[in-house]
């Protein structure tokens, strides 16, 4: 009888019922008409178990530095820094989107993060730019979904969690994959520029922007720093070199690195320099976060409190754009905001716990290799269950109540767990923006003022392009896997 807990949970989701209380609701009402009603106690048990643990701390952490950096004026300087970059192109703005969203992406690592803060300004600036609203709605919901897969990624923390992979193999194995569906959908803006006649954006570089003699001189060093250990990659030293001669070296490396960004001045125009210099101190986040956790100085966790560290330091004493007096509203945000996401985590747990009591996972199991043994077939067939999923349910909770069922499946025919990982990751992403219950569309609808209905029809080129992604993801692992195997996270 427990078998029919899924049908129950769909039900009471397509009704209207929020996601939490359909995880719990279902199972338990299911296994109190069972007689199990020794079993409830340990469903509700798992509800706080679900939550209490150390590597999920990461997500509210990410989730506080994203809002810091946010109220810190740190999105603006990304926008002005894309603007720059793409905004003389056909289509600009809507290139500039993209642009923004792969580089927020490394901030947050939240769709819903970046839908509000970059259409917040992006969509009232395309539609003044001559952009219908739902094609700037649609361009900014079908963006925002690379932040969960360029790392840091909250969903990528949870499927590490429940799985026992490790969180920096799942950071590195979604760079190209996030990078790839970027490149993607600035693609198809290309292509409809022409046919649909996108006006190109007027301003490229803001000539009235400024930069405080205290984030002059951060920018200065950061820029310095990061070429010169970069470079450092590149010295031919020997195993016996003591610790003087490796500090010569770097030294080297940096005065190099300072070479040739004198060089570089003589080629961009003063204001072209400015916006750069303004994007270094927000683009410095993702390369802490990733240095610290592949150099083994900070665990994932550990980086995320560092990242909030950082954007503390940063709004407060570099850019001067927060007061004490904001604290308070940016606490409360993230606070709100890591409460769902780990109260869905719990329930999911919670809803696991019957899934293993109903014995689903092995009848699942073998029904799926009844359908074919060939690999290939099965991944085909299981980008479409997963596409479904992401329909109707939320990445988090999906991820913690497949993963188990699906994983262990294909890792037994062969699929190595990380590319499998990023396969699940990038397709429930996806969803996040797929009609009827995307999340971020409901977002976009709310920050453009127009119907999700609407912006739904305008995504679907989007959609296209981001679900050939995940097929070339798919049947291509050593997109997903050839930096995790390069730094030795893959075994």
């Amino acid at each position: 009888m427990l078998i029919w807990f899924l049908p129950l949970f769909l039900f009471l989701l397509l009704i209207g019922l929020p996601v939490f209380f359909c995880l719990l609701a279902a199972p338990g009402a299911l296994l109190w008409l069972n007689g199990q009603e020794r079993d409830l106690t340990l469903l509700y048990r798992n509800l706080y178990n679900g939550m209490d643990s150390f590597p999920l701390m990461a997500i509210p952490f990410f989730m506080l530095a994203g809002e810091l950096m946010n109220r810190g004026g740190i999105t603006l300087r990304l926008v002005e820094f894309s603007q720059a970059l793409m905004g003389h192109l056909r289509g600009g703005l809507a290139q500039v989107n993209i642009l923004s969203s792969i580089l927020f992406a490394g901030l947050s690592g939240s769709a819903v993060a970046d839908t509000s803060a970059l259409g917040s300004m992006l969509i009232p600036a395309m539609e003044r730019e001559g952009y219908s609203r739902k094609f700037a709605a649609a361009v900014t919901a079908a963006s925002s979904v690379i932040g969960p897969i360029i790392p840091p990624s909250g969903i990528m923390i949870i499927y590490a969690y429940v799985m026992g992979e490790s969180v920096a193999a799942l950071f590195l194995a979604g760079i190209v994959p996030g990078i790839l569906v970027g490149v993607g959908l600035m693609v198809m803006v290309r292509a409809m520029a022409d046919r649909y006649e996108l006006p190109a954006a007027r301003r490229v570089v803001f000539d009235t922007v400024e930069i405080g003699a205290m984030e002059r001189w951060f920018s200065f060093g950061l820029v310095r720093l990061n070429l010169g250990l970069l470079l450092m990659q590149f010295v031919p030293l020997g195993e016996g070199a003591g610790a003087q001669m490796k500090w010569l070296a770097f030294l080297g490396a940096v005065l190099f690195a300072h070479g040739l960004m004198l060089g570089l001045r003589r080629v961009v125009s003063p204001a072209f320099r400015t916006i750069c210099k303004r994007a270094v101190v927000p683009l410095q986040t993702p390369v802490l976060i990733l240095g610290g956790i592949l150099a083994g100085v900070f665990t994932p966790t550990e980086a995320a409190a560092v990242a909030v560290a950082y954007a503390l330091l940063i709004s407060f004493l570099v850019l001067g754009s927060m007061r004490l007096a904001d604290l308070p509203q940016v606490f409360s945000r993230a606070g709100i905001t890591s409460a769902v996401v780990l109260l869905l985590v719990g329930a999911a747990m919670s809803f696991k716990t019957v899934v293993s009591l109903s014995h689903a996972p092995e009848q699942l199991a073998d029904f799926i290799l009844t359908l074919s043994e060939n690999p290939l077939i099965l991944l085909f067939l299981i980008n479409l269950l997963l596409f479904v999923v992401g329909m109707f349910l939320d990445a988090g909770p999906a991820i913690i109540i497949l993963g188990p069922i699906l994983g262990p499946v294909f890792t037994d025919l062969g699929v190595e767990s990380v590319h499998f990982a990023i396969i699940m990751c990038v397709n429930l992403t996806v969803g996040l923006a797929t009609p009827p219950m995307g999340l971020v569309l409901f977002v976009a609808a709310a920050v453009s003022q127009e119907r999700v209905t609407t912006i739904a029809k305008a995504i679907l080129p989007f959609l296209a392009i981001e679900i050939a992604v995940i097929f070339l993801i798919t049947f291509v692992p050593a997109i997903s896997l050839t930096i995790p195997r390069l730094t030795g996270f893959l075994n």
